[in-house]
């Protein structure tokens, strides 16, 4: 995969059985790791194309795409980093690192003074090392999560 093959971009209505697909590889194969079969099923619910489409119409999504293929999501509330996920085949090869420069340059552009993600625990390293820092745990039944934060000042 060669960085300039990679496109990032706003995600549309028909990218939403795509993005559907991409995040639920990566909760079973790559999240699998740290929760639960209960706990990735329940997340699982959530990510239908059906709500990818609604979530869409609140939220900036966007989609990295590689050989006209969706390979990675990402999304913007507000100043809250959502739903980023990259296909299990094409981790680690700078995707995320991509779709999160993208979500930055979005919240900078309309001036956000910081960046919150809630992290799974899967996640939690990879937003480390792009600058956030844990600011305190939350759980949601079984499920943590990592509340991190990035300044943009």
């Amino acid at each position: 995969m060669t960085a300039d093959a990679l496109t990032i971009r706003q995600a549309g209505a028909g990218d939403a059985e795509a993005i559907s697909a991409v995040i639920l590889r990566a909760l079973w194969e790559t999240n699998a790791a740290d929760y639960t079969p209960e706990i990735i099923s329940a997340v699982a619910a959530g990510f239908s194309p059906e709500a990818i489409t609604r979530l869409m119409a609140g939220r900036r999504v966007l989609v990295a795409v590689y050989a006209a293929d969706v390979v990675g999501t990402a999304s913007l509330d507000g100043n809250v980093v959502r739903s980023v996920f990259v296909s299990p085949d094409c981790q680690r090869r700078g995707i995320g690192m991509a779709l999160m420069t993208a979500v930055e340059a979005l919240a900078r552009a309309v001036a956000s003074p910081r960046l919150l993600v809630p992290s799974s625990v899967t996640a939690e390293g990879f937003y480390a090392r792009l600058g956030f820092i844990a600011l305190r745990d939350e759980w949601h039944g079984a499920e943590r999560t990592i509340v991190m934060e990035k300044p943009l000042a």
